[in-house]
Protein backbone atom coordinates (compact mmCIF):
# COMPACT_ATOMS: atom_id res chain seq x y z
CA UNK A 1 0.00 0.00 0.00
CA UNK A 2 1.20 3.90 -0.85
CA UNK A 3 2.96 5.31 2.29
CA UNK A 4 0.66 8.55 3.70
CA UNK A 5 3.05 10.92 3.88
CA UNK A 6 2.33 13.55 1.76
CA UNK A 7 4.85 15.64 2.46
CA UNK A 8 6.14 15.86 -0.87
CA UNK A 9 4.18 16.35 -4.15
CA UNK A 10 5.51 13.45 -5.56
CA UNK A 11 4.04 11.62 -2.38
CA UNK A 12 0.34 12.60 -3.11
CA UNK A 13 0.97 12.18 -6.86
CA UNK A 14 1.52 8.30 -5.99
CA UNK A 15 -1.51 8.46 -3.46
CA UNK A 16 -3.66 9.60 -6.45
CA UNK A 17 -1.95 7.13 -8.47
CA UNK A 18 -3.01 4.21 -6.38
CA UNK A 19 -6.29 5.46 -6.05
CA UNK A 20 -7.01 5.66 -9.84
CA UNK A 21 -5.65 2.16 -10.72
CA UNK A 22 -8.01 0.99 -8.22
CA UNK A 23 -10.60 2.48 -9.58
CA UNK A 24 -9.04 1.11 -13.23
CA UNK A 25 -9.39 4.98 -14.60
CA UNK A 26 -6.51 4.62 -16.90
CA UNK A 27 -6.93 7.79 -18.92
CA UNK A 28 -6.01 9.36 -14.91
CA UNK A 29 -3.77 7.31 -14.22
CA UNK A 30 -1.55 7.44 -17.09
CA UNK A 31 -1.42 11.16 -16.52
CA UNK A 32 -0.15 10.82 -13.07
CA UNK A 33 1.87 8.59 -13.65
CA UNK A 34 3.86 10.56 -15.77
CA UNK A 35 3.58 13.41 -13.41
CA UNK A 36 4.56 11.08 -11.12
CA UNK A 37 7.98 10.22 -13.03
CA UNK A 38 7.96 14.22 -13.70
CA UNK A 39 7.99 15.00 -9.54
CA UNK A 40 10.32 12.83 -8.77
CA UNK A 41 13.50 13.65 -11.86
CA UNK A 42 12.77 17.56 -12.45
CA UNK A 43 15.23 19.86 -12.09
CA UNK A 44 17.94 16.73 -11.40
CA UNK A 45 20.47 17.93 -13.80
CA UNK A 46 21.41 19.58 -17.05
CA UNK A 47 21.10 18.77 -20.90
CA UNK A 48 23.71 15.56 -20.14
CA UNK A 49 22.08 14.15 -17.07
CA UNK A 50 21.63 10.81 -16.72
CA UNK A 51 19.15 9.57 -13.94
CA UNK A 52 21.04 7.52 -11.29
CA UNK A 53 18.35 7.51 -8.50
CA UNK A 54 16.14 4.32 -7.98
CA UNK A 55 12.13 5.04 -7.85
CA UNK A 56 11.45 3.63 -3.93
CA UNK A 57 9.39 0.49 -3.53
CA UNK A 58 6.32 2.09 -3.49
CA UNK A 59 6.46 3.89 -6.69
CA UNK A 60 7.85 0.52 -8.83
CA UNK A 61 4.67 -1.12 -7.70
CA UNK A 62 2.58 1.96 -8.42
CA UNK A 63 3.99 2.07 -12.20
CA UNK A 64 3.86 -2.13 -12.45
CA UNK A 65 0.21 -1.60 -11.27
CA UNK A 66 -0.43 0.95 -14.03
CA UNK A 67 1.49 -1.38 -16.56
CA UNK A 68 -0.85 -4.40 -15.72
CA UNK A 69 -3.70 -1.74 -16.31
CA UNK A 70 -2.65 -0.72 -19.87
CA UNK A 71 -2.39 -4.18 -20.44
CA UNK A 72 -6.11 -4.93 -19.76
CA UNK A 73 -7.17 -2.13 -20.90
Amino acid sequence: MVEKNNERLADRILTALDMAITQEDLDIAEILGNALEMSLTRGAGGKDFIERRDFSEDVEKALDKLDILRERK
